[in-house]
């Protein structure tokens, strides 16, 4: 049975015309699914009974199972999913004053082994399909409690630019005004610096935002942070953000999680001005989750604004991150890996 969900709005019509029936019926459709949020074919009341039946013999619309879902005291939820070949994943769910924000994964596990996040402890499983992202999202919209969903960030279990083309194809089916309707410059994919696929990105023409996992301002911190900085040096990595930027005329963000002991100084702080001298781009300071398993912890807070403070003194622009969903242990890969391990 097919996924319904792996189709766009015309390859659905040609199915339609070819089934006999009329293609304004895949708009009804469509409507049903992504916008109204349905996920039963026979509760599409205005599709003719035999349509309907016919969907039911041939698709599918949901393929995994929301089995855990907690909500933290600041309104942050994450959900756990059971996919259909019994592998887990995670969406978190950030509500703000003016948005909410869902947070998906594109992979079971990563291969990537940050020293600071927890998706890569089981090891990496698989890539995930488009249509599993676009459950996903069909899955927070649906869960948003009436609220609009308004921002994606692909930034979840997994490395979205090592599962490129099925991350590809997700967002302009989420992008599309017959689907979700979220505009691209609220969608944002995170990387841990692939450069090829940053440079395929920047030809993209899509208008989405990119943000590249720093977390470090040399390469032996980065390094001993993030192993992908041995096949990826840091200098490297800057030279084609600089590209990309120039590229697309669009700001990247750094995202920088501050680890006690290891990054937070203002011996850090001087050497990330310096390599992000003249760049459009911003800082996204993040203070670290408590990770047991990883032995990693946040800063004092004294610290951590002092090394924002300096960045700021010297032109870079800055934004620190609130923790959300402390409590519900929301950081990337921590629900799935206690479940898991019951």
């Amino acid at each position: 049975m097919k996924d319904i969900k792996d189709l766009d709005l015309k390859e659905l019509e040609e199915i339609l015309t070819g089934w006999g029936e009329r293609p304004f019926h895949a708009r009804q459709i469509f409507a049903w699914v992504y916008k109204k949020g349905v996920t039963d074919f026979e509760a599409m009341s205005d599709l003719p009974s035999d349509l309907r039946r016919r969907l039911r013999e041939n698709f599918s619309i949901l393929n995994s199972k929301l089995i855990k879902r907690i909500k933290s005291g600041d309104g942050t939820e994450k959900l756990l999913f059971a996919l259909k070949d019994n592998n887990f994943i995670e969406a978190v769910i950030i509500p703000a004053k003016k948005r909410i924000t869902g947070c998906i994964s594109t992979q079971v596990g990563c291969k990537f082994a940050c020293h600071f996040c927890a998706s890569g402890i089981s090891g990496f499983k698989r890539n995930l399909t488009d249509s599993e992202m676009v459950e996903e999202v069909l899955y927070l919209k649906n869960n948003s409690k009436g609220k609009k969903l308004t921002h994606i960030v692909f930034m979840g279990i997994g490395e979205p630019l090592d599962n490129y083309d099925n991350v590809i194809k997700a967002i302009r089916i989420i992008n599309s005004p017959h689907t979700f309707n979220i505009g691209a410059r609220r969608i944002t994919i995170s990387t841990s610096g692939i450069i090829p696929a940053i440079k395929k990105l920047s030809g993209e023409g899509l208008q989405i935002e990119l943000s590249v996992s720093l977390h470090a301002a040399d390469d032996k911190t980065r390094l001993r942070l993030m192993p992908i900085n041995k096949i990826y040096p840091l200098k490297d990595l800057i030279t084609v953000c600089r590209e990309y930027i120039s590229k697309t005329n669009r700001q990247i963000t750094f995202e920088y999680i501050l680890i006690k002991d290891i990054n937070s100084g203002l011996q850090n702080a001087l050497k990330l001005s310096k390599i992000l001298k003249g760049m459009n781009c911003k800082v996204n300071l993040i203070p670290c989750n408590v990770i047991k398993e990883l032995n990693v912890q946040s800063p004092k807070k004294s610290e951590i604004l002092l090394f924002r403070d300096y960045l700021l003194k010297s032109g870079i622009n800055v934004t620190l991150r609130r923790p959300r969903g402390e409590d519900i242990e929301a950081a990337c890969g921590q629900l799935r890996l206690r479940y898991e391990k019951t």
